[in-house]
């Protein structure tokens, strides 16, 4: 779970960006939750200190009382997390350059000319972010076709085939199909238990199965499409099922 961490010096903008974050966080059942709501960058530090790990910064610029500003804090933020989602939340739109002075590579950089667009901004923020931590944990099926390595992503793959052709195998995706030079017993190595060997002619991705023909021994896929099953892999399938 990803720890949310506000720094904003004006308290009722403060429980404002809370409330907001706290009710889309659990409407989008989003993976993260308000670690710290603070006006003091110090107490940010010495949180992020006790907890390490990535998280989600929302910060202001301009702190008043406080000895450094929010780009200084996230210069401090950045050596403790260096992987984590800084985001400025700031009444100055004309310092948003600043963040690239201070290579700090911030996510985004909100303005607050109304509570309206501000709750746009710290919405579409927390979306970017499921997106990118989404994307990073997708795994990728890489192969060359021709003179192009195509990248798929293991989870949109229904099955392989092996073609009439020598040494030539048909993907079949969700979103794409071609065929390239392998052998589905090295694949069947390399993808692991997601994937089961079905008959000699194809290798399933058991998540994508919607049900087994058991008479006639056929497997339909989620798209309609269907493949073969032997009948020595039967009791397997069915307990993978």
């Amino acid at each position: 779970m990803l720890p949310v961490y506000i720094c904003e010096d004006e308290e009722k903008i403060r429980e404002i960006q809370r409330a907001y974050l706290e009710k889309q966080i659990m409407i989008e059942a989003y993976d993260m939750e308000i670690a710290l709501c603070s006006g003091s960058p110090r107490e940010i530090l010495e949180a992020v200190k006790k907890a390490p790990g990535r998280g989600i910064y929302f910060l202001d610029v301009e702190l008043k009382g406080e000895d450094m500003d929010g780009f200084a804090l996230g210069q401090e933020i950045r050596k403790l997390d260096p992987r984590g989602f800084l985001v400025y939340v700031t009444a100055y739109g004309n310092l948003a350059f600043e963040t690239f002075r201070y290579h700090l590579e911030a996510l985004d950089y909100i303005v607050k000319e109304s509570r309206e667009k501000m709750e746009e901004g710290l919405g579409k923020s927390l979306l970017v972010i499921t997106q990118r931590m989404q994307a990073e944990h997708r795994e990728f099926f890489s192969v060359k076709v021709m003179d192009v390595v195509k990248h798929v992503p293991v989870d949109e793959i229904l099955f392989f085939e092996a073609t009439p052709r020598t040494h030539r195998i048909a993907l079949h995706g969700m979103n794409d199909w071609f065929d390239f030079i392998g052998s589905l017993r090295e694949l069947e190595g390399q993808l692991g238990s997601r994937f089961l060997r079905t008959h000699r002619a194809y290798l399933v991705n058991v998540e994508q199965i919607a049900e087994l023909d058991l008479k006639g021994r056929e497997i339909r896929m989620k798209n309609g499409e269907r493949c073969l099953f032997s009948r020595n892999v039967k009791g397997a399938l069915l307990e993978r099922m």
